[in-house]
């Protein structure tokens, strides 16, 4: 048998709880779960740098943003120019590989390995020749900006649309002598939350799940100024009402349920030429959107919203054991695409990578619970997960608990996710032991990659506010005809 297609599918800005088949009822996403339903879902995917550019070079290195060096959005460390990339091996093991949508790398154009690219840019050049198909985003909100707008084309001219439509074209008109690896990238539901106007309508009047509230939120009466630094700087999230949040999660949604119909005309093509019984299909995200839950939007930081991500892996109908809707507990990170594609390849790893196959993870997983052992949370199989977003904050996940820290002001907070899987209870004063260890683990692990971060030992506050009016607002203007790769 030859090798297999592969098919990566990515959004930007997706939270894990914004899939139908893991109990979300507000929200129409048959397509995703069509994909929980015939794979594995990994229910513990989380993000070590919930931010664009880190999350991306981590997907093409196999290497956490500590070990590549890129942990936010900085244009000046390039990690993929000095590490094998995910296409690169695989062009270089046979495939033809395709980039299609937003990519976000630097350079703009640089291909890192990748036999052909269409970016967003490409969209917008496209349309700037068809006048008479509208003006995208001429609405004027920015690309952080969380207030909901419609968007000012229709369906058919939406850039979710031309993502799928140039990804079908591919298919159409590949090299069938190879096999394919095409990464098909949505740039939504990142903000601008500019659904078109046909989803928009799917939500008006719809309830929308509360945000959660913990005990330790400014919502709740604490001053966690550090914590909500990227909600003063990002948005207008700290300023709305109750019944505004509920407006933007309602364009969130249609935003995501835009991408997953989309999805459909996909798959549907992929159907008709007889692709899907032979295609890998990996599913996920950059990382997650806090969407009012403690008070809080937008991303880089290691609470739920913002930094657990879905991530689920199809294996082809034909030849493999399928897993059939399967869910793996265990802790795994977007350092395990680049070894689970490759695996599934047939190809070997590069040396030095971080990640792993995360079908091996969940076959592990499946004997541990056959032989009548313990499979959950900190069962001593898991391995330890610590993140780093822009060298400012800082997370370690073991044995269920969780402990995050941040150099805006010093804030920290400590859950036991098993028996507070929404960050409700901080227990950074209720279990001072657990959380002096929890500190002096991602104090020591920091100090291995980074101990400039570091003060006599400890994690070193970087900066002090008192509220916004100590930062600067970025909302991310950029009009369409500005060479950029961050056009949403």
């Amino acid at each position: 048998m030859g090798k297999p297609n592969i098919l990566l599918i990515t959004t930007d800005q997706q939270r894990l709880d914004t899939i139908h088949a893991y109990g979300n009822r507000s929200i129409y996403t048959p397509h995703m779960s069509w994909l929980a339903d015939e794979g594995t879902s990994f229910m513990r995917c989380y993000s070590d740098s919930p931010i664009c550019m880190a999350a991306r070079a981590t997907i093409m290195t196999g290497k956490h943003g500590y070990t590549h060096g890129l942990t936010g959005n900085n244009s000046s460390v390039l990690p993929m120019a000095e590490n094998v990339t995910l296409p690169g091996a695989l062009t270089r093991g046979g495939y033809q590989t395709r980039a299609q949508g937003k990519m976000h790398f630097h350079p703009i154009r640089a291909n890192y390995g990748f036999e052909s690219m269409e970016l967003p840019l490409d969209y917008y050049r496209h349309m700037a020749e068809h006048p008479e198909y509208g003006v995208p985003k001429g609405h004027g909100v920015g690309e952080n900006e969380i207030e909901p707008v419609i968007s000012t084309v229709d369906e058919a001219r939406s850039a979710t649309y031309w993502t799928v439509k140039r990804s079908i074209d591919f298919l159409e008109t590949r090299d069938e002598t190879r096999p394919f690896f095409l990464w098909t990238s949505f740039a939504k539901p990142h903000p601008p939350f500019d659904c078109c106007q046909n989803y928009w309508a799917l939500y008006q009047g719809r309830e929308m799940p509360p945000p959660v509230m913990g005990d330790w939120a400014m919502d709740a009466g604490n001053p966690r100024h550090g914590l909500m630094s990227h909600t003063y700087v990002l948005n207008n999230g700290y300023r709305m009402s109750d019944a505004q949040k509920a407006d933007v999660k309602r364009a969130y949604y249609a935003c995501v349920t835009q991408i997953d119909y989309s999805m459909g005309l996909l798959f549907a093509r992929m159907r008709e030429m007889g692709l899907l019984e032979d295609t890998w299909i990996i599913f996920t995200t950059d990382h997650g959107d806090m969407m009012g839950d403690h008070g809080m939007f937008a991303k880089s930081v290691f609470l739920e919203g913002s930094a657990h991500i879905p991530m689920i892996v199809r294996p082809p109908r034909k030849g493999w054991t399928r897993a059939g809707g399967a869910r793996c507990e265990r802790l795994v990170t977007l350092a395990d695409v680049m070894p689970t594609i490759l695996a599934a390849a047939g190809i070997g790893g590069p040396p030095g990578i971080d990640g792993e196959d995360m079908m091996a993870i969940a076959r592990d997983e499946a004997g541990a619970k056959a032989s009548g052992g313990s499979a959950s949370f900190g069962d001593g199989r898991d391995r330890p997960f610590h993140g780093n977003c822009s060298d400012e904050t800082f997370a370690a996940i073991e044995g269920g608990y969780k402990y995050t820290w941040t150099g805006v002001n010093g804030d920290e907070l400590m859950f036991d996710l098993r028996s507070d899987p929404h960050e409700l209870r901080d227990l950074i004063g209720r279990e001072p032991e657990r959380a002096a260890e929890m500190r002096e683990r991602l104090s020591a692990k920091v100090a291995s990659y980074k101990p400039g971060l570091l003060k006599d030992g400890r994690m070193a506050v970087s900066s002090v506010i008192g509220g916004p009016e100590d930062t600067v607002k970025w909302p991310g203007f950029h009009s369409t005809g500005y060479p950029t790769d961050v056009l949403h």
